[in-house]
């Protein structure tokens, strides 16, 4: 006869979170059963979380909601960042979600943390090397690229996720200084791409990666398909998806990298919408993209299956309608 041994056993109706297996698990058994592959510690799915923006009235929004990111269905309430934002620069662990610089009533140097488990406000993290906005955020588990950012800047600043304080350099990007550049991530290699450079305010089409666990420049990747500005960045652990942006004019158009190679992106497919200012996130294996502006500020959700390719189909609903927002998930290709 089989032993189960567990530190507590807990009757039904407990709010107890049960037992959690962090290694692999064997079972000597005369019947069948199956054990799910992963960290149970991710209880609930793959969480995509939509941080701050501009409302339909133009006016920044501290607001931050969810989505469960492998169902479908509209974004539920998980909390407010301190201070009104646009422009913020998101990204998570499996157990932390940073919110990053962006544009209150100036710039500003603040990382805030949510603790991804419970749905509550934002709490202090630490300070930027320097106040800015659209910064690019990635991470693996445990270290998050802060990248770029109005003013404009090639800086890369660093954090570790699970502690709290200011962040210190990582490095420089190579060939571009963008504002709001899209980003993704496997768990080795973090990609910065497109964005908005200095007056005269080009876009930018430049693709750069960095190695997340070390420090150092950004390296040249290849370039995206057009110049775009406003894009929104997803990823599985081997394939980075971008959708919409400007290029000047909005554009629909999903495009993709290998995120381990090097080269030109390629043609996806495309949004439900025409749109900019757009925000992307991702499980390993679905990429969500929402919000965005059209010209009016809408609150449409798209999710593409990133190992295929073809266009987007209707997720659901943000809360309320917002441009100039950031995402990021605790299941992205980043995160293992």
């Amino acid at each position: 006869m089989a032993n189960l041994r567990a530190n507590k056993i807990v009757g039904i109706g407990s709010t107890d979170a049960g037992v959690t297996f962090d290694g692999p698990i064997s079972l000597n058994t005369q019947g069948y059963m199956y054990f799910s592959t992963g960290n149970t510690t991710e209880r609930g799915g793959a969480k995509g979380f939509f941080v701050g923006g501009q409302d339909t009235s133009n006016a920044n929004t501290k607001i931050v909601d969810f989505i469960t990111i492998e169902t479908m269905g509209n974004a539920v309430k998980f909390g407010d960042l301190t201070t009104a934002t646009r422009m913020t620069g998101a990204t998570a662990s499996n157990t932390r979600l940073l919110s990053a610089g962006g544009f209150a009533s100036s710039s500003t140097d603040t990382i805030e943390f949510f603790t991804i488990a419970t749905q509550s406000n934002a709490t202090d993290f630490g300070n930027l090397q320097s106040a800015r906005y659209g910064v690019g955020c990635l991470s693996n588990n445990t270290r998050g690229i802060l990248a770029a950012g109005n003013p404009y800047t090639n800086t890369i600043d660093f954090v570790t996720i699970a502690t709290t304080g200011d962040a210190s350099d990582f490095g420089d990007l190579l060939n571009f200084n963008p504002s709001f550049p899209a980003t993704c991530s496997s768990s080795t290699r973090g990609i910065i791409t497109g964005g908005e450079g200095p007056a005269p305010y080009p876009y930018f089409d430049n693709i750069e990666f960095v190695t997340i666990a070390s420090t150092g420049n950004g390296t040249d990747f290849g370039n995206l398909l057009a110049a775009n500005f406003g894009l929104g960045g997803s990823s599985s652990p081997t394939r980075g998806v971008f959708g919409g942006g400007a290029t000047p004019g909005s554009t629909n158009v999903i495009q993709f990298i290998t995120i381990a190679t090097t080269g030109n992106a390629t043609d996806f497919g495309d949004l439900t919408l025409v749109r900019s200012y757009v925000a992307g996130c991702s499980s390993h294996t679905r990429g969500v993209f929402g919000g965005g502006n059209t010209p009016s500020n809408v609150n449409n959700i798209d999710f593409v299956t990133i190992t295929t390719t073809g266009n987007a189909s209707d997720f659901g609903d943000l809360i309320e309608g917002r441009e100039s927002l950031r995402a990021s998930s605790n299941s992205h290709g980043g995160v293992e």
